[in-house]
């Protein structure tokens, strides 16, 4: 099984955050949530008093602002599509396991014949329904969905998929500016 994170490996760029200032021009009251996710952005990077799924509930608190979620989304992924590409190559059938909302994955990736594994929010209320799929939780979601499967390839862009990467037979990191993919060596 070939394995892709999404966003700086698939996608340039963050989808969320792009999302999230494509609403806000469209729905300026968008931006009366800034200040409570600055603080919750505070205090997960900076003191780390709350965990990588508390900030992304503070985030989230746009969406009941946005008064056709599904069809923004289609908007943006209309204007933005073009920044889906790079170095990798996935195929019809490969899984892309993500931190990303699902919601927000779901049809581009269905798009590309690509499975999807991504965090789950709903998209009417903001309400974060799990764990934040990053790091060790990537690996438990991936194991719960495909029990006794072998990654053959992992590809990401960032250190934190390390135990992601450690499933794989190979794996790379990617550089989408740059047009790179290197070896993995882990951090620890």
């Amino acid at each position: 099984m070939i394995v892709y994170d999404f966003d700086g490996t698939l996608r340039v760029g963050d989808s969320t955050a792009d999302f999230f200032k494509w609403c806000a021009r469209r729905h300026p009251r968008v931006l009366r949530t800034v200040p409570r996710t600055a603080l919750a952005a505070l205090g997960c990077y900076g003191l780390r008093a709350i965990d990588k799924t508390g900030f992304k509930q503070a985030l989230y608190r746009f969406l009941p602002l946005i008064p056709d979620i599904e069809a923004e989304v289609d908007r943006f992924w209309r204007a933005n599509e073009h920044l889906i590409g790079g170095p990798c190559n996935p195929r019809e059938g490969d899984l892309v396991i993500s931190a990303g909302p699902e919601f927000l994955l779901r049809d581009v990736c269905a798009r590309r014949g690509l499975e999807l594994i991504a965090s789950q929010v709903d998209p009417h209320t903001g309400r974060v329904l799990g764990p934040n799929c990053s790091g060790e939780e990537k690996v438990r979601r991936f194991r719960e969905a495909h029990p006794g499967a072998v990654v053959e390839e992992f590809y990401s862009d960032s250190h934190n998929d390390d135990p992601m990467a450690r499933l794989a037979g190979r794996a790379f990191l990617v550089r989408i500016p740059e047009g790179s993919l290197t070896a993995w060596h882990f951090t620890e």
